[in-house]
């Protein structure tokens, strides 16, 4: 095999490489398509027990796009990022209507489809396919930043466009077997993920090290490029636990689109006076209990805190009569899609 790369990544692949991950046995269009898009933006060992979850539920794409999005977004409950959530369930029903049931195996269609891109789209294909297309997802980029040297931040236009065509001049390596390329496309990932990590990369012992520009010129710490720091803004709102006389507590479906969207969550308004009008309007004069832990949260685009207030009241029934609230038990908490600082919160009312 011609010293390359890509069969340089190979080849340390076949010995420390990822071979036993649920998806892979077997390796299917399906899992394959669920895995890639829980694993953005999330880690090998935070996804392992969604996933299994999830497909034990929904074992294959038809039972996928047949599920209520409130079953979907319960399953997915805790991994947070949940647009990619309702993504999966769009494009699940994009493919019944369009494909037959299936992913198509084209990668412009695999990234027409809501939440997959060129990237996802490539990494479909060449593991459920075996087909040739180079992957640029966050890991590799930091590989391919380092190995050719490629100063600025990788979510630049012109920087990414520069590392697409390294990316693409490595899976197109005449060297690399046809018969392999599945196998390519998860050594670059899991290469990226255990070796050649953000920080304190083991250089030491990676096979691409003679020819790495960023370990000849000393500049592993330095590439890739940070990207460009901005203070986020902070943010606080008010959430209200209400809790009737059996011990349930009140959950509201948020609107379909912004944070959280169509998740379920507690009645929350941007100050006290907001909620403490709500709360008269809708259930009269509640004294307030107490104030619970704050629920800290951050977002790519801000932090927020919930100053949260436990309040009872007796007259239950007059607030969850829209179609759009509901009493939960701790019981029935696992089958709502709640945001997982909202769920911590919960959990930790009714163990007490």
């Amino acid at each position: 095999m011609t010293d390359t790369f890509a069969t340089r990544l190979l080849a340390w692949f076949d010995v420390a490489g990822r071979h036993d991950l649920p998806w892979q046995h077997p390796r299917t269009p399906y899992r394959v398509w669920l895995s890639e898009v829980m694993l953005q933006q999330t880690q090998v060992a935070t996804v392992i027990p969604y996933f299994e979850r999830f497909v034990s539920a929904l074992p294959d794409l038809p039972a996928l796009g047949a599920a209520p999005l409130d079953r979907v977004l319960a399953l997915w409950s805790g991994l947070g990022y949940y647009t990619r959530a309702r993504n999966l369930h769009a494009a699940a029903q994009l493919c019944m209507e369009r494909h037959g049931g299936e992913l198509p195996r084209a990668v412009d269609a695999l990234a027409a489809l809501p939440g997959i891109g060129r990237s996802t789209a490539a990494a479909i294909a060449s593991q459920a396919w075996n087909d040739r297309h180079a992957i640029l997802d966050g890991n590799v980029k930091r590989v391919l930043a380092r190995f050719h040297g490629i100063d600025g931040w990788p979510g630049a236009p012109r920087v990414e466009k520069q590392l697409w065509a390294f990316a693409q001049a490595h899976a197109g390596d005449p060297a690399l077997p046809d018969d392999r390329l599945a196998d390519y496309t998860q050594a670059q990932m899991d290469f990226g993920a255990t070796l050649c990590t953000r920080s304190r990369p083991a250089c030491i012992v990676c096979p691409l090290q003679a020819d790495c520009v960023a370990r000849i010129e000393g500049r592993q710490d330095e590439l890739p490029t940070p990207r460009p720091s901005k203070e986020l803004p902070r943010r606080e709102a008010v959430v209200l636990v209400l809790r009737d006389a059996d011990g349930r507590i009140l959950l509201q479906r948020r609107a379909p689109t912004g944070v959280w969207a169509s998740l379920w969550s507690l009645p929350q308004f941007d100050d006290a006076q907001a909620a403490d009008g709500w709360l008269s309007r809708h259930a009269g004069d509640v004294p307030l209990e107490m104030c619970l832990d704050d629920v800290a949260h951050g977002f790519s685009h801000y932090h927020l805190t919930l100053r949260s207030r436990l309040h009872r009241v007796e007259r239950a029934a007059l607030i969850a009569d829209d179609g759009e609230s509901a009493w939960v038990s701790a019981a029935d908490l696992a089958s709502f899609g709640i945001p997982a600082p909202i769920r911590a919160l919960l959990t930790r009312l009714f163990e007490n």
